[in-house]
């Protein structure tokens, strides 16, 4: 084990110091390099296992993290539920203890229910990742997006940062308050009523419900997802009713700084959060936060394996 992470697992920014945040920042600079060569893999975990235990679908957390490992020549095995024992009724903890068994160093777990990953760290010696739980955290998610304002702007201390869209089911809004208080920077939330809890602010920030008001002179803008597969009914009249209202449009933009970036952790929603020109415009990092997960995940297998 590192002498810096307290822990064998990583299982939310809420459980992390901000010592801990920047040495696995700084460690994400490193592989960052690595991924700019010509021949982008190294030896450094070959012969560790690394299982990627999806109860939720995903595309860019998964194949980050399947590349990370082979990156660095891990072994990996990504776990199709569908095809699996769980569909005969067995438990996660047992599927997990079976996987343990078979040599996983390693379980990177998502899941629907907030808490999965915590419950596993608790019955297995193989480190825990979480990809995501519930409505809970999304750890690797708030350490890219850290590592990509870090890379943009040089730094997250003193910055004014706002977080928009459908903050009270977003993972990766809890995660990112938790990692950029830590950091320094100065957090608003804009949204909905209905989307946005005013007992938010018992973390430190500040919360808007125009987006007038709180996109003003701020550094950084980072869009959420509507996650309608989380949702009832009735949070907002419509999908056109909302973009009016708290999309993301070049005319809003322009109420940020001059310099300001625009971030995005997707997949998108174009028209409903963020208008295609400013999702595909010059202010817009959000396919360098895809690729900086990479590094980053590559950081994170590499310190919880104990090679450092």
């Amino acid at each position: 084990m590192n002498q810096v992470l307290k822990s064998k697992d990583l299982l939310g920014i809420k459980e992390l110091s901000a010592p801990e945040i920047k040495f696995i920042l700084d460690t994400a600079f490193g592989f960052k390099d690595v991924l700019k060569r010509d021949i982008k893999k190294v030896p450094t975990l070959r012969g560790r296992t690394v299982i990627n235990l999806f109860y939720e679908p995903s595309t860019r957390t998964r194949t980050s993290f399947e590349l990370a490992a082979k990156r660095m020549s891990t072994d990996v095995v990504n776990f199709s539920v569908s095809t699996s024992s769980v569909v005969k009724g067995e438990s996660i903890i047992d599927t997990a203890l079976t996987v343990q068994a078979l040599g996983a160093d390693i379980i990177v777990i998502r899941h629907s229910s907030s808490g999965v990953p915590h419950l596993l760290s608790h019955h297995l010696r193989a480190s825990v990742i979480n990809a995501g739980d519930g409505t809970n955290e999304h750890p690797t998610q708030a350490l890219l997006d850290a590592f990509t304002i870090v890379e943009k702007k040089g730094g997250v201390k003193g910055l004014r940062i706002a977080i928009v869209g459908d903050i009270s089911h977003s993972r990766v809004a809890k995660s990112n308050i938790y990692c950029l208080k830590k950091l320094g920077a100065e957090v608003s939330l804009i949204g909905p009523p209905t989307l946005v809890p005013k007992e938010m602010e018992a973390l430190g920030v500040k919360v808007f419900y125009g987006m007038d008001e709180g996109m003003k002179d701020v550094d950084v803008i980072m869009m959420l997802r509507i996650q309608r597969e989380r949702q009832g009914k009735g949070f907002f009249p419509s999908t056109e009713e909302y973009f009016r209202k708290w999309g993301l449009t070049s005319e809003r933009l322009s109420l940020a700084k001059d310099d300001a970036i625009v971030m995005h952790p997707g997949p998108m929603n174009r028209g409903i959060e963020i208008a295609s020109e400013v999702a595909d415009g010059p202010k817009s990092v959000i396919l360098d936060q895809v690729t900086n997960g990479l590094a980053v995940r590559m950081a994170v297998l590499y310190l919880l394996s104990g090679a450092s």
